[in-house]
């Protein structure tokens, strides 16, 4: 795609970047075959080949409109266009330059403004996310109907063993997941444990920042992940754990993606990069311990009932990070029966905050990914992200659970 970018962005590390993603489009629109919003719509500026042309009109100089802004809103961010483009064009890290420059033309107003900066400020502060999700189940009842479903039954968090071993990982506690779903972080370490490695939280540590970044302020995104990494590197410095492990694989997306965040960054590029090296998916770890894992999930498997499960490979997984069939494979290795799901590759419409700023179309993607989810006679539903996971719950009939929560269940891996 040829490019004449305008002075504004011209040789900046941004115009450089984006010149560089705009020239591999080849305008082929395969992309918008798997794009949730082109076949929700039909409108090729809802899918990406006519984002990709509204960025590059905005970046060579035409005035972005409220319409610019209201289509690049509408997307998920799900990347399952990567993954079908032949020519590796990197929308994700375009629609990040193009949504900034938009969003500045564009200032947000009046209730979109004040939404956007109540979600800023309250979910990735642990804490204060924590305080309010509290006081929702406490006044569910009273709440608004779309609020309301957001409002998840208080979980235990069951057992967290004692750091007890030589090799030691860290675990991502991440902002929402904590209050909401104590029981996945807990889980693993239970299983790791079993596999001889120690499961830490660090002081410190808390929002992977994608929060931030993806509601007009990215250097507010930035700022989360410089915490992490401090929080982060004295134990990376003495060499003395192996892995970040994070089990919302929306989160593992984004540390993944620290070292290009902070590329340009002179104090922080180095660490960013050593850090997003570290990050592993839970399910990678799990991988990567398949020796010694086997054997436990062989007695899981035998002289149980088989239970028939349908897992959502949530896009942050499957496009984001691109694992693919490493969840599935453990969970048939510990006896479970995977439904097939038609259209796995498609959103479920959560996209991380998604779901709270366009509900009507989250909410139709919701209701035909459980209609695939719940057809194939499952008696429960897993996945791998937290967003997902609340997203689904607040409208499936059947349980919605993570799965690493199967595996480590004591009942099932002893």
């Amino acid at each position: 795609m040829q490019t004449n970018l305008a002075d504004f962005i011209v040789g900046t590390p941004e115009g450089r970047e984006a010149e560089e993603i705009l020239r591999k489009c080849v305008h082929c629109g395969f992309c918008t075959a798997t794009c949730p919003t082109y076949q929700l719509l039909g409108d090729e500026l809802d899918g990406p080949r006519g984002r990709i042309y509204l960025i590059k009109q905005v970046l060579e100089g035409q005035p972005a409109t409220a319409r610019t802004q209201l289509h690049l809103d509408r997307c998920l961010s799900c990347r399952s266009c990567e993954t079908t483009c032949p020519s590796g064009v990197k929308y994700g890290h375009l629609l990040d330059i193009g949504r900034k420059v938009v969003d500045v033309q564009v200032p947000r107003r009046g209730a979109e403004a004040l939404k956007r900066a109540a979600l800023r400020e309250v979910v990735p502060r642990g804490a204060v996310f924590g305080a309010a999700l509290g006081l929702g189940r406490r006044f569910k009842p009273l709440l608004p109907r779309v609020l309301a479903a957001k409002v998840s039954p208080a979980e235990p968090a069951g057992a967290w063993p004692a750091p007890r071993h030589a090799r030691r990982m860290i675990a991502l506690a991440g902002c929402v997941q904590p209050s909401m779903r104590p029981g996945i972080n807990a889980a693993t370490a239970r299983l790791l444990d079993r596999l001889g490695v120690s499961l830490v939280e660090t002081r410190g540590a808390g929002c992977c920042g994608a929060v931030r970044f993806h509601l007009d302020d990215q250097d507010g995104g930035r700022d989360d992940a410089r915490r992490n990494i401090d929080a982060w590197w004295p134990e990376i410095a003495a060499g003395s754990v192996e892995a970040i492990v994070v089990t919302a694989s929306g989160c593992g997306v984004q540390v993944k993606d620290y070292g290009h965040l902070l590329k340009d960054d002179a104090r922080y590029a180095d660490k960013a990069a050593r850090v997003s090296a570290l990050c592993r998916d839970v399910a990678e770890v799990m991988a990567a311990e398949a020796a010694c894992l086997a054997p436990l999930l062989a007695a899981r498997a035998g002289g149980r009932p088989r239970r028939r499960i349908a897992f959502h490979a949530p896009c942050s997984l499957q496009h984001g990070q691109k694992i693919r069939g490493v969840v599935e494979g453990l969970l048939a290795a510990a006896g479970f029966e995977l439904a097939l799901v038609r259209d796995a590759h498609l959103c479920c419409g959560s996209a991380g905050t998604y779901s709270l700023l366009q509900p009507e179309i989250a909410h139709r993607l919701r209701d035909d990914k459980l209609d695939a989810l719940q057809a194939g006679g499952a008696e429960c539903i897993v996945s791998a992200n937290i967003g997902c996971i609340e997203h689904l719950a607040g409208g499936a009939r059947l349980p919605v659970r993570h799965w690493v929560e199967l595996l480590a269940d004591d009942e099932n891996v002893t």
